[in-house]
């Protein structure tokens, strides 16, 4: 029988095989019977690496590691892997490039479940470089598109400050722990008293990292801009690969907790691309770039609660959020006719400040009875402070359940909305029970975090509620030329960058050779490019990504 250890690689052994025997295809159809198939095997795999977790418990060696988390996330890579394969399959059907993209699509699941698997720092390291470089492939699609190389690129060039960081991290731990297990290292970080200098700077660099593959602000505009790929390469781009960051820092909480450094850097980070990215959502008119926008803030919503140390809130919304982004993407066709739908209902009228004071204070007391209530069960623990506040942003994001009760409301509506109302904390009460019992228990926020996090989330509804019930006003006119322009930060980075390193002009997409090569040369004509017409390009390349407008 297989040792459990040893099954944690399988996914990714199946993932590589069947990347190296697509590459040798000699139809399309031959490649997407063999990445079906080998999706269906990895989904097989990740069922027995999760009952070896039960059976045998918690296992970890100098390489790979099979705990909770390990488990919970290689079937999300095996449910995310198999549905996006499966769609692009369909979507891709006639395209003379399906061989590649199916590799490379492979390719990027077996580095995703590497990372997944990684005890040692070297192997995160390697496995986490090579999910990018093997997604600037996929991104890289539709290579003859000037505005998807461009954004690639600006993508490409913070991936390689981010895998920067992580290997100067990886020398940081190793001289501060004399080790390179990742299992190893936390345990260390959580029977120290306090951390090393060095310690500090590699986890500060982790942090560092995680930030900028999470598209963090002002590193956020290559997510946005980079829906020139195919729809399957953005919801496995939304729905798995950038939320690695959060992954890795879990894998470091203990180390992270006792940093004040790195949660202030990420608190920080995280609020402040929730609130831009959540209130530059609401202004956008393209569905899948709205979505990116959305995934922008998800991620610094869950980075923030690595900063707060609610590790079991973080993977909870890693979870869910990979879920929903794979469904909103793979089915952004259908959320647009909804759209349109909806734009053709009556608008209804703006609620006044009076209404929308009331209905703000029945949210807030519902969420906290429900917590008063929820701790004083029996198989409750105490909430800690930041729990505390992540209901209270729960109960404000359930204020239009309560602005939908008016005065002719009947009985039978008011308590549908008053019930609702309570469900959503409840839940999310409930899903933090089961998710505590998967991560380590995190070291409590400083003070002044949770304050930040509170005044940021209470700005963005007053924001939010000022936009609905005045949209006239003097203040909304006065923000929404900065909200639409993301505060014009994507720009300034967009052009210091391209400074540094201009992209490469794009390539007029050919046909492959076929197989067996034929002996005949394949004409190249089409493809020659004088200089002066490739510059040309490249100039509007440049403009085109810094208008800060929607590319979709």
């Amino acid at each position: 029988m297989l040792d459990s250890l040893a099954l944690t690689l399988l996914p990714a052994a199946i993932l590589v095989i069947a990347a190296l025997v697509v590459g040798r295809c000699t139809t399309a159809s031959a490649a997407w019977r063999v990445a079906r198939a080998a999706t269906a095997m990895v989904a097989v795999a990740a069922v027995a690496v999760v009952v070896a977790r039960v059976v045998d418990g918690v296992r970890a060696d100098d390489l790979v590691r099979l705990d909770s988390i390990t488990a919970v996330m290689l079937a999300l890579v095996a449910i995310v892997g198999w549905v996006v394969v499966r769609f692009s399959a369909t979507y891709l059907a006639g395209d003379v490039h399906e061989r590649r993209y199916a590799g490379r699509m492979l390719a990027t699941l077996a580095a995703v479940s590497l990372v997944v698997v990684s005890n040692h720092l070297v192997l995160l390291v390697v496995a986490w470089t090579a999910t990018s470089m093997a997604l600037h492939g996929l991104l890289t699609f539709f290579g003859d598109r000037p505005v998807a190389v461009a954004v690639a690129h600006k993508k490409f060039l913070l991936a390689r400050c981010a895998d920067a960081c992580m290997v100067g991290a990886t020398i940081a731990f190793g001289l501060s722990f004399d080790t390179l297990r990742i299992d190893e290292i936390a345990v260390a970080a959580a029977g120290a008293d306090s951390l090393s200098i060095g310690a500090h700077v590699a986890i500060v660099l982790v942090a560092t990292s995680a930030l900028l593959k999470c598209a963090q602000l002002p590193f956020h505009g290559w997510l946005i801009q980079v829906m020139e790929a195919p729809t399957p390469v953005s919801a496995l781009l939304h729905a798995g690969v950038v939320n690695l960051g959060g992954f890795v820092l879990l894998r470091f909480s203990p180390v992270v907790d006792q940093s004040v450094v790195a949660r202030t850097v990420l608190v920080v980070v995280g609020v402040a691309t929730a609130v831009v990215a959540s209130l530059v959502m609401t202004t956008r008119v393209s569905v899948k770039v709205a979505l990116a926008w959305s995934t922008c803030a998800q991620m610094g919503f869950m980075l923030m609660q690595c900063g707060l140390g609610l590790w079991e809130m973080a993977l909870l919304h890693l979870v869910a959020h990979s879920l929903y982004k794979a469904y909103a993407f793979l089915s952004a066709g259908g959320t647009v006719r909804q759209t349109q739908r909806r734009r053709l209902a009556p608008i209804p009228s703006a609620p006044t400040v009076r209404a929308l004071t009331a209905s703000t204070a029945l949210a807030l007391a519902t969420s906290a009875l429900v917590g008063v209530v929820w701790q004083s069960l029996p198989w409750a623990d105490r909430l800690s402070a930041g729990v505390w506040v992540l209901l209270g942003v729960v109960a404000l994001a359930t204020v239009p359940f309560a602005a939908s009760i008016g005065r002719t409301s009947s009985a039978r509506r008011i308590g549908s909305s008053v019930g609702r109302m309570a469900a959503v904390p409840a839940v999310y009460l409930a899903l933090h029970e089961v998710f505590a019992e998967l991560t380590p228990k995190g070291a409590d926020a400083p003070i002044a975090l949770l304050v930040f996090t509170g005044a940021g989330f209470v700005a963005l509804f007053v924001l939010q509620a000022a936009a609905r019930s005045r949209p006239d006003g003097h203040l909304v006119r006065r923000v929404r030329p900065w909200v639409y322009g993301g505060l014009f930060l994507d720009e300034a980075f967009t052009r210091l960058a391209f400074t540094v390193a201009p992209p490469p002009a794009p390539q007029p997409r050919q046909a492959p050779l076929p197989r067996p090569h034929a002996v005949a040369m394949v004409p190249v004509a089409a493809g020659v490019r004088r200089h002066g017409a490739t510059t040309d390009a490249t100039h509007a390349t440049l403009a085109a990504v810094t208008t800060g407008t929607d590319h979709s």
